[in-house]
């Protein structure tokens, strides 16, 4: 790899990654517990589709999402390293389903942050939050939450933003 896409890449990743902090802090502070509660839509994550045009947003992302757990929600550390490797897991996932579209749309990709947070995040509740043995259908009731609110994001706002990119021809400036 040349220096020159190097410091692209790792420039578009800090870009991201701001940008994601940025939203998530303007969201919190306007709607507080609307990005940080169990049950929420964290307009930010409408940014993983930013992972469908280019691999510079997979760390982004990622530290996005640290950032935001760590110095403005005042996350737990665990919360801290598993919703960033729920997102980290979700946004590789989205780069490599990127091409698997229903009516232009990757639907499959768009469900990734939904599945991947759901599960890690859903487990974490249920283990570390919920006093009391492991219940199945609990876990099944806090990450289907989690999920819902995930889904809520990627299929409204973050579609939105996926045919703006695509309908404005503005990938070019992402790659």
């Amino acid at each position: 790899m040349n220096i020159n896409k190097h410091n692209s890449n790792l420039a578009k990743g800090a870009i991201i990654a701001a940008l994601y902090a940025a939203l998530t802090y303007g969201q919190e502070m306007l709607f507080p517990g609307s990005a940080s509660a169990a049950v929420q839509f964290r307009v930010s994550e409408a940014l993983t589709v930013l992972a469908l045009f280019t691999p510079a947003a997979i760390p982004g992302l990622t530290v996005g999402c640290a950032i935001s757990n760590l110095v403005f929600m005042g996350a737990l550390p665990l919360d801290v390293v598993l919703g960033s490797f729920a997102t980290f897991l979700a946004a590789v996932c989205m780069n490599k389903l990127k091409d698997v579209t229903f009516k232009g749309i990757p639907l499959a990709a768009l469900l990734m942050p939904a599945v991947f947070n759901g599960v890690i995040i859903g487990l974490e509740i249920e283990i570390f939050f919920i006093e009391g043995p492991f219940h199945f259908l609990s876990f099944l009731t806090q990450g289907g939450f989690v999920a819902l609110g995930e889904l809520g994001v990627c299929f409204t706002l973050g579609v939105l933003l996926y045919k703006i990119i695509k309908n404005k021809k503005l990938e070019k400036y992402i790659k």
